[in-house]
């Protein structure tokens, strides 16, 4: 399992339906909310970690 960067839910990587590639590491997402949250912000969830589900 994977931890989801921004909201640090557990995600299946061979069942993720949102990935991305940064720095050539893939990330998973449990949504797509986060992933898109991931990649408009990548420094700050890896270098804070998990924040929780972001807010729409």
């Amino acid at each position: 399992m994977e931890i989801d960067p921004v909201c640090g839910m557990h995600v299946d990587p061979t069942r993720a339906k949102y990935k991305t590639l940064y720095k050539g590491k893939v990330y998973y997402f449990c949504s797509a909310a986060c992933k898109e949250e991931f990649e408009k912000q990548p420094e700050f969830y890896l270098q804070h970690g998990p924040q929780g589900m972001p807010h729409r």
